[in-house]
C-alpha cells in the first residue's frame, strides 16, 4: 500500500511497521523507533507502492503528533503526486503529559497516515507555502531594519518620518531592478 523513508535514519519500511487502527487509518509509534528523540526526525519521505491503488479523489494524509498534544498536517500523497518529502515540524508537547496515571505507559510521539478526500485537504503544496513565509519574513525584516535607522525614541514610541515607506519600497524595488539576484537572498 504505501512505504515511508526517514532520510539518512532509516531503511525503506513499509506499511507492516505501522499499527492499523482501521481500514483506513495507521499510528507510527516513534517510541519504537527513536525513543525520545523523535523531535530529531525532521523528515519523512511517504510513497505509494506499486500494488496500491488510490483512487483519484483520495489522498494518503500524513499527520504527526508530539506527545500530550493533537495531530497536525503534514502532507500528502496522491496518484498523480506518489511520493513526497514531508518536513515535520513537532508541534510542543501538550499540557496532558501529566495526566498519565503512573501505571499507564508513557505517552508517545506519532506519525498517522490516512485515506482522505483530496478535496478536504490542505494544500498539498506546503513547501510553497513555507517559502512564501519566509520570503514575507524576511521582507518584513528587511522593512523593519530599514526604518529602525531613521527611528527617534520619545520615551516607549519610535518615530519615523512620514514618508519611510515610500522610500523603502522605492529602494527596495529599485535594488531588485538593478540586481535580479536580491530577492533570490531573501527566500532561505
Amino acid at each position: 500500500m504505501f512505504g515511508v523513508v526517514f532520510p539518512n535514519r532509516s531503511f525503506p519500511m513499509d506499511i507492516s511497521t505501522f499499527s492499523q487502527i482501521d481500514t483506513f487509518h495507521w499510528i507510527l509509534d516513534m517510541n519504537t523507533f527513536v525513543g525520545e528523540a523523535y523531535d530529531q526526525i525532521r523528515e519523512v519521505c511517504i510513497f505509494l507502492l506499486n500494488s496500491f491503488s488510490l483512487p483519484p479523489e483520495k489522498a494518503l494524509a500524513v499527520y504527526i503528533q508530539s506527545p500530550g498534544s493533537p495531530f497536525q498536517f503534514c502532507g500528502a500523497v496522491t496518484l498523480s503526486r506518489p511520493s513526497a518529502v514531508l518536513s515535520l515540524n513537532w508541534p510542543e508537547p501538550g499540557g496532558q503529559l501529566q495526566l498519565t496515571a503512573a501505571d499507564s505507559a508513557p505517552l508517545s510521539a506519532k506519525i498517522g497516515v490516512s485515506v482522505e478526500d483530496l478535496a478536504s485537504l490542505p494544500s498539498l503544496d506546503i513547501a510553497a507555502e513555507k517559502r512564501i513565509e519566509r520570503l514575507a519574513m524576511k521582507v518584513g525584516e528587511n522593512l523593519f531594519n530599514y526604518m529602525q535607522s531613521f527611528c527617534g525614541v520619545d520615551g516607549s514610541k519610535l518615530i519615523v518620518p512620514m514618508d519611510i515607506l515610500d522610500r523603502w519600497f522605492k529602494k527596495f524595488q529599485e535594488r531588485a531592478k538593478r540586481d535580479p539576484e536580491y530577492l533570490k537572498g531573501f527566500d532561505l
